[in-house]
């Protein structure tokens, strides 16, 4: 069997910039994705979807993304820009490929892809399949009843399929917010249910605010001190052009947690209901871990224990991109290059103990 120095699992964001790190140690590296095409999960959002971010600001490590015409960069730019990425530095990748079970053996990892029955080897194993294919939907009592549409956003794309309809839309973060205002110029009426009430950013602030927040957080937990708070939360709605013409609409307005859903109806705590022909949940995901699952370091949570970004209890398997538990701001394009970085210098320090 052929053993590769280091795997990477994921070819998106995350992968590419640990492959990046990972290009001047000159290991072995081979990545496997699953997507058909470059881009990573950004294929899959919505048509309308823009950054938080000038195009300076949303780059992954060696090569900045090309100016926008635009002052945020269109999803499909950023699609555009990871897959000329990956070619501008060669990168060994094979797709499609969904690997589903990882094993230990006997001097590193074998990887499995049930559904072509094929097997790779690896001395290290980077996992950074991100979150898209283990999208959540909360459980609500008769949610399994309702007779109308459900989509999570994950799934959704444009908002004509919902023109005339009474709409749901579930989750307070950014996508519900992004969504709600765009379904809302094409639905007959929308109605935002939230867990609390969403917290909007100034006008003025954007991805560079959030991420200044985060390296600043980062370098006071580096350097032992306690984090400040900021004045609003990183994770508040960012207003996008899209989300201040919708608060202009007067469309902003949200209802708290729904108690039950009929065959028709979205039912609330008071007693109140509304005619409902379709609900978009926007109400986030899981890490996409399921290939851990056989190596019983899965938490109930979705997470696992990690070390920065190295599992704890399985030497030579690394964690990136997952989000804050992963690395600050890690989840992010630019964010992710600060863990893509340690992690690729502990993964040649751990494969240079066994030369």
């Amino acid at each position: 069997m052929k053993f590769h120095d280091v795997i990477v699992v994921g070819a998106g964001q995350a992968g590419l910039s640990v492959a990046y790190f990972l290009r001047r140690t000159q290991r072995s590296v081979l990545l496997l994705d699953a997507e058909a095409q470059g881009g990573g999960a950004w294929q899959h959002t919505w048509e309308s979807l823009r950054l938080f971010s000038p195009a300076a600001w949303s780059s992954i490590a060696g090569w900045p993304m090309p100016r926008s015409d635009q002052e945020y960069p269109h999803r499909d730019e950023v699609i555009d820009y990871l897959r000329r990425y990956e070619e501008r530095y060669g990168f060994n990748i094979q797709r499609p490929v969904q690997v589903t079970d990882i094993v230990p053996v006997t001097g590193g990892f074998e990887l499995r892809a049930s559904a072509e029955g094929r097997r790779w080897y690896a001395r290290a194993v980077v996992f950074a399949t991100g979150t898209w294919r283990n999208p959540y939907i909360p459980t609500i009592p008769g949610r399994d009843v309702f007779s109308g549409q459900q989509l999570h956003s994950a799934f959704y794309q444009r908002p004509e399929p919902f023109a005339g309809q009474d709409v749901l839309i579930v989750g307070g973060a950014n996508s519900g917010a992004q969504i709600l205002a765009e379904v809302s110029q094409a639905a007959a009426s929308t109605t935002w249910v939230v867990l609390e009430p969403p917290r909007f950013l100034p006008d003025d602030v954007d991805g560079r605010v959030l991420f200044d927040r985060a390296t600043a957080r980062w370098r006071a937990i580096q350097a032992g001190r306690p984090p400040e708070s900021p004045a609003n939360g990183l994770g508040d709605i960012v207003m996008v052009p899209s989300v201040r013409a919708a608060r202009d609409r007067g469309v902003l307005h949200a209802r708290g947690p729904l108690a039950e859903l009929t065959a028709s109806t979205a039912v609330w705590p008071d007693g109140s209901a509304k005619s409902t022909d379709a609900i978009i949940w926007c109400t986030g995901f899981r890490p996409a871990l399921q290939p851990l699952v056989s190596l019983g370091i899965v938490q109930e949570a979705g997470k696992v224990q990690v070390q920065g970004t190295q599992v704890t209890d399985v030497p030579g398997l690394w964690l990136v991109g997952y989000g804050e538990w992963t690395g600050m701001a890690s989840a992010t394009l630019v964010g992710v290059m600060r863990t893509a970085r340690s992690t690729a210098q502990e993964v040649d320090a751990y494969l240079g103990a066994f030369s």
